[in-house]
């Protein structure tokens, strides 16, 4: 007695076993990201006159090292039945759909800032990324939050510019502050 398999039953197995080892293009995206961090580690110039047990290769090698062990054992852990849970928590209805809203508001406000930032200075880039995100988050204190954008922008610029070395554009604001 022989039993005819309904067309395209190879193809739905084989969709049901992705389905059920999806976690693998988590580990084929580590692995991809580990393969570049090492291949930009190791083909970085370095001066060769720096002498040390530590350069600036050596954290990079460590990191892209790193990401390849863990796409392995990860691979193995899910070719093996591993599943990840899905995340509960106390406040976070999983059944919910995505709050496409503000994750479009907010990418909004990253994009502006991201345009803004070289002509305007950071102070008043980070000003409205940082009121910006208030607003797309909820808060609605037209009064304040503009007023803690900019004192948590100008103190963010001025730790980074000064204290840190880091050099932000300050945009026309360069010469107040």
């Amino acid at each position: 007695m022989t039993t005819t398999e309904p067309p395209g039953g190879e193809a739905r197995d084989r969709r049901s076993w992705l389905r059920e080892h999806s976690e693998l293009g988590v580990c084929v995206l580590l692995l991809a990201l580990g393969a570049l961090v090492l291949t930009d580690a190791l083909t970085m110039d370095v001066d060769l006159t720096q002498r040390g047990p530590i350069g600036p290769k050596t954290v990079p090698i460590a990191v892209g090292s790193g990401l390849l062990v863990v796409a392995v054992l990860l691979a193995v852990d899910v070719l093996r039945g591993g599943r990840g849970e899905a995340e509960g928590g106390e406040d976070i209805d999983l059944s919910e759909p995505a709050d496409w809203r503000t994750v479009l508001l907010l990418a909004g406000v990253f994009l502006m800032t991201a345009v803004l930032i070289e002509p305007a200075g950071f102070p008043v880039a980070g000003a409205l990324l940082f009121w910006g995100a208030a607003y797309a988050l909820g808060s609605r204190h037209f009064d304040r939050d503009p007023l803690i954008a900019a004192a948590l922008s100008v103190v963010t610029y001025e730790v980074f510019d000064n204290l840190l070395g880091v050099p932000l554009p300050g945009g026309p604001l360069m010469g107040v502050l």
